[in-house]
């Protein structure tokens, strides 16, 4: 073998080299994201599944009878009344701080609170009884480059 076919071949090595490395490093990207992906998948689920949960519950402790009712006689301040725990929450304010840590098998270490506060027609946080109450749900873990927010705004009137 002389030079000339010497250089070819260690050309032809140093480029099969930079191929398989590349190859490599777009295997591992993929793989990287698509777990990713999944992570984030399983916590908008985590998510949804608990704004469903609330999404059954009356809109207040004093609707659980009565459909008409003013803003002024809902409950003066969010959140669960004396002796209240979950799971036996019968209205959607009573997940407000509410939190529970979920660990599943392919579903470890994620935390889910919750947090509900009086809205005004246009999403804002107030501080009296309203029609519109916002619930907030964050979703963390170790997992996420940053925990996930799903909101939703219920209105008393929206529900038969």
């Amino acid at each position: 073998m002389n030079s000339g076919q010497a250089m070819l071949s260690l050309g032809a090595l140093m480029l099969l080299s930079f191929i398989s490395l590349s190859f490599n490093s777009t295997i591992l990207q993929t793989s990287t994201v698509e777990i990713e992906n999944k992570v984030y998948l399983t916590a908008f689920s985590l998510g949804d599944d608990l704004i469903e949960e609330i999404k059954q519950k009356a809109f207040d402790e004093r609707t659980l009878e009565f459909q008409a009712i003013n803003e002024n006689q809902l409950s003066p301040q969010c959140g669960p009344e004396t002796g209240e725990v979950w799971p036996y929450f019968d209205d959607m304010d009573d997940y407000h701080n509410y939190s529970k840590p979920v660990s599943l098998p392919h579903v470890e270490d994620y935390t889910v609170t919750a947090s509900v506060n009086y809205v005004n027609s246009l999403g804002q946080n107030i501080s009296v009884q309203s029609y519109f109450k916002k619930v907030t749900i964050t979703v963390s873990s170790k997992y996420l480059r940053s925990p996930i927010e799903l909101k939703f705004i219920f209105s008393l009137h929206s529900k038969n």
